[in-house]
């Protein structure tokens, strides 16, 4: 392929994305709304449009008289023109939702997962779910392919799961590949909390900014959303925010070190002190927007899902606190939306974007 070439398809895919990121926010949208909205041009615009509707991607919806000259054709997105399946990995449960092309979870479905579970186990517990969500042939037909939200670290370019904190069989595990023959459909692996904070930008759109999702579910960990993309750091590891350390004299962390996040919380939690756990993961908090400054923090996990009210009380006041510059310096605080569901319809999302968001444009 020559650059040439690949620049083309890059910006044919690119103004595709664009356009399907404006039919998943907007209920209708006109030729006009993606010229405003995109800045392409009339014919640039037609085209995208074009193609989409060949597609089965988008349809029309209708038409919109002003009275003066040719009613303008009013587009919306075809939702269940595409599925995709989204995988929660915890260390107890796999938990399996189906998504459709506007990010909408139809089915959520859980399952306990063997203590210390092995690879094959995983395996065999993901096509047993899969096969049951997509029982429906129609549904089988429009499936995409299958996101994997897992436990870190693990390295998302090459799809290996890094010896994943508490699993004795996950050392240099290529996940992404051996699913993919397992479950004959494609496989986007990505860390958990990286999967989660997708769905966020996707359900907030352009507006979302820069954020964190802070996960606590048996681990604690950190998805990052910078610049208008998932932060995942040079060696795609970025997320270990329960690692970080807030007690130098601290307890021995399953990681090695002494004092992280994660264990001074957890043994706070095992006590039953939840209001001291959700204090020490407000320090957290506030420790990532000194170093981030971020626009939006969003809690989830279904640990802290338990208590959902301290812990956001907790971090929302201590970020008030921090903020010393009250008319400028601010951040919005929340509990997901999806609840439980995030990460599974994050690693969902992921799927989708590959195939109907922005390009990646290949290397010269």
């Amino acid at each position: 392929m020559t650059r040439i070439t690949a620049d083309v398809r890059f910006l044919r895919g690119y103004n595709q994305a664009r356009v399907m990121a404006l039919g998943r926010t907007a209920r209708t949208f006109e030729r006009s709304t993606v010229v405003e909205a995109t800045g392409l041009t009339p014919q640039a615009v037609s085209k995208v449009v074009a193609r989409l509707t060949a597609d089965g991607l988008i349809r029309p919806a209708g038409v919109r008289r002003t009275g003066i000259g040719k009613p303008a054709v009013v587009y919306e997105l075809v939702p269940d023109s595409r599925y995709a399946i989204g995988a929660h990995v915890a260390r107890r449960t796999l938990r399996l939702v189906l998504v459709d092309l506007a990010g909408t979870v139809h089915h959520s479905a859980v399952s306990p997962l063997p203590g210390d579970f092995t690879p094959e186990q995983l395996l065999d517990a993901l096509a047993v779910g899969i096969d049951a969500m997509t029982s429906s042939s129609d549904v089988r037909g429009r499936l995409t392919g299958v996101g994997i939200g897992m436990i870190g670290p693990l390295d998302h370019a090459h799809g290996l799961v890094r010896d994943a904190h508490g699993l004795r069989h996950w050392h240099d595990v290529p996940l992404r590949e051996i699913a993919e023959k397992h479950l004959g459909l494609p496989v986007h692996l990505d860390k958990d909390v990286t999967a989660g904070i997708t769905a966020e930008a996707w359900r907030h759109g352009a507006t979302f900014g820069d954020a964190a999702l802070i996960m606590i579910e048996s681990g604690i960990g950190g998805g990052f959303w910078l610049g208008g993309t998932a932060h995942r750091g040079a060696h795609t590891n970025a997320g270990e925010f329960g690692h970080t350390v807030v007690d130098l004299n601290g307890p021995r962390c399953v990681c090695g070190r002494h004092g992280c996040l994660e264990i001074v919380h957890n043994q706070a939690a095992d006590a039953g002190d939840i209001d001291r756990a959700a204090r020490v993961v407000a320090v957290g908090v506030v420790n990532l927007l000194q170093t981030l400054d971020l626009a939006h923090v969003v809690l989830a996990g279904a640990d802290l899902l338990r208590n959902p009210q301290a812990y956001l009380a907790a971090v929302v006041e201590a970020v008030q606190a921090d903020a010393r510059r009250a008319d400028w310096l601010t951040t919005k605080v929340a509990l997901s939306s999806l609840g439980a569901d995030v990460i599974a319809a994050g690693a969902a999302m992921q799927v989708l974007d590959q195939h109907y968001g922005v390009p990646e444009l290949a290397p010269a």
